[in-house]
């Protein structure tokens, strides 16, 4: 049975989102047309101007074979790290094509690879603390896999994929369980009979840590803390539970990562990753046409 929280394989997405993308520039290149680019051959590269990491060929290609522009042969795999400058990839095609695909390529391109350096920019922050920057689900509606994926290239790991993959009571749950239907407990024992394996639970207080530490939860996500806080909940959800996992997330930035990581978070969760990224500068430039 394959398991709710592995990502879909992503040569099905690729494939689906490319379609998707070239379908919204229409069936053909009016400007191309018109201009005579139709028939002639031309040679390309794909250029990462800022430089930075490696992500997103998987959709780069599908969009090379749905466009029919030609093959892209790529010097670079994703999760390099590579200079301002470096050519990613060249292609030789049809013209009209080639410019045809020419957006598609670059929005998934720039996309990714902001993501990915961005990522890998707090994968740096944390080195040798043993924490690891996750993603969150603030990613672009429809993008999930594209977006988890690139935070993966970028050195991240994989948080849950979608509501089912994995409890996470967050502030509006506890409120539900204020009403006294059901206890925290009864749904973390529900949620182990159901064979769902991360049970984590958000924490802002004291009394929700050791709510949540005897209710069983894996990890408990410590949010919109300041730091000394977070180290006193964190602190007593080590002594209550020495085996439950920690994580801090709300507010996290470059700046203040590695001290949350030395104060005892295994995991940062990051939602500006993906839903606020900077574009990576990617260009497609032709170099020969004729």
């Amino acid at each position: 049975m394959t398991s709710e929280n592995e990502l879909p394989d992503i040569s099905d997405d690729a494939l689906a989102l490319a379609r998707r993308a070239l379908d919204e520039d229409g069936p053909y290149d009016v400007t191309s047309e018109l201009v005579g680019a139709a028939g002639v051959q031309a040679s390309a590269v794909l250029e990462y101007r800022s430089g930075g990491v490696v992500a997103g060929s998987a959709y780069a290609d599908a969009v090379a074979k749905l466009s029919d522009c030609g093959p892209l042969h790529w010097a670079t795999t994703d999760g390099d790290v590579v200079p301002a400058g470096c050519v990613l990839a060249t292609l030789t095609g049809d013209l009209a094509k080639i410019l045809y695909a020419e957006r598609t390529l670059l929005n998934f391109l720039q996309r990714a690879c902001g993501i990915a350096t961005a990522t890998r920019a707090f994968v740096d922050a944390l080195e040798g603390t043993g924490c690891q920057v996750l993603h969150t689900r603030k990613t672009a509606p429809g993008l999930r896999v594209f977006d988890v994926y690139a935070v993966l290239a970028g050195g991240g790991g994989q948080h849950r994929i979608s509501l089912a993959s994995a409890v996470l009571v967050k502030d509006n749950h506890w409120h539900v369980l204020e009403r006294g239907k059901t206890s925290l407990r009864a749904a973390c024992d529900a949620a182990r009979t159901r064979g769902v394996a991360g049970i984590f639970v958000e924490v802002e207080n004291l009394y929700q840590v050791r709510t949540a530490c005897e209710a069983g939860a894996t990890r408990l996500l410590v949010d919109n803390q300041d730091l000394l806080e977070f180290k006193k909940l964190a602190t007593a959800a080590r002594e209550a539970r020495p085996d439950v996992e920690i994580e801090a997330t709300g507010g996290m930035t470059l700046d203040t990562a590695r001290a949350y990581a030395e104060s005892g978070a295994g995991f940062l969760s990051v939602g500006g990753l993906t839903h606020s990224v900077v574009a990576a500068d990617v260009a497609l430039e032709i170099t020969a046409s004729g």
